[in-house]
């Protein structure tokens, strides 16, 4: 496994095609610091430019996700400085959705506020039992930023939105699992393990049809069907060519798993 500790606040592992993000600041609950948004932000670049990376993980150090904003400079901050804070958060929000590789959020203890959103700008999210969600920011008189306002209306809908951002209550794992925010729910003492099994088969599927496959899909929420049905039209044409394609047909009719791995993915085929 290669370890990357560029940043104290964000722990960076790369192994077999999965690259580990740990948000690393226990003592305050992972709460956001803008050393952490930028060490997001580089782990997000790396991944991105680094061919051997095919999934990425997010998780969070200690007993939590993360807390979101960091309570001890709430109410320090300007308009300026909040302008410029939610502008970095912002870049890094826009760079895991462009990334045409599947992030998976892990959380555990709470996921609050931008904590939250952060997991939600994710592509899967797994939970361990008993984990928690809330977006508290109007319980400071806030509004909900790091595009909560974006994701969850389009996940669950603007109404039942509204409500949990009116009342900031924290929500249980098992209703946001029945709401869809969650994936699937593990035991505790067997989450890293779950995740880590949920990432590796992730990892070796196909890497280019997956990277369509989010681009697509996160079109469609503001495309209308006749764009999107030309939108697969022109990828499919172009996936068909790819040793990716040929691996998948091969392995189907010699009945055994496609090894995607050992595939040019992105190399288009002439034969």
């Amino acid at each position: 496994m290669m370890e990357q500790n560029e940043n104290k606040h964000v722990l960076v592992k790369t192994h077999e095609g999965i690259m580990q993000i740990s948000l690393n600041r226990p003592d305050s609950l992972n709460a956001f610091s803008p050393e952490m948004i930028t060490g997001l932000k580089d782990a997000i670049k790396q991944a991105k430019h680094d061919e051997k990376v095919r999934v990425i993980t997010i998780s969070g150090s200690g007993r939590s996700f993360s807390a979101g904003g960091d309570v001890k400079t709430m109410g320090e901050s300007d308009a300026l400085k909040t302008y410029n804070h939610i502008g970095e958060l912002n870049e890094l929000i826009l760079s895991m959705r462009d990334l045409e590789k599947p992030i998976i959020a892990a959380v555990h203890g709470f996921a609050a506020g931008a904590g939250f959103n952060l997991a939600l700008a994710c592509d899967i999210i797994l939970a361990a039992k008993e984990s928690k969600f809330v977006l508290s920011f109007s319980k400071v008189g806030l509004i909900s930023d790091g595009g909560g306002l974006y994701f969850l209306p389009r996940l669950i809908g603007p109404y039942r939105a509204k409500e949990l951002l009116f009342r900031a209550e924290p929500i249980k794992v098992g209703e946001a699992h029945s709401l869809g925010i969650v994936n699937h729910v593990y035991p505790l003492d067997e989450f890293e393990e779950k995740v880590l099994e949920f990432a590796n088969e992730i990892a070796a599927g196909p890497a280019t049809a997956y990277g369509f496959i989010k681009k697509i899909a996160d079109q469609s929420l503001t495309s209308s069907l006749p764009e999107i049905l030309e939108q697969e039209r022109i990828t499919q044409a172009t996936v068909v060519s790819t040793e990716d394609h040929r691996e998948g047909v091969q392995a189907f009719k010699e009945k055994r798993k496609p090894n995607f791995n050992k595939a040019d993915g992105g190399v288009l085929s002439n034969k």
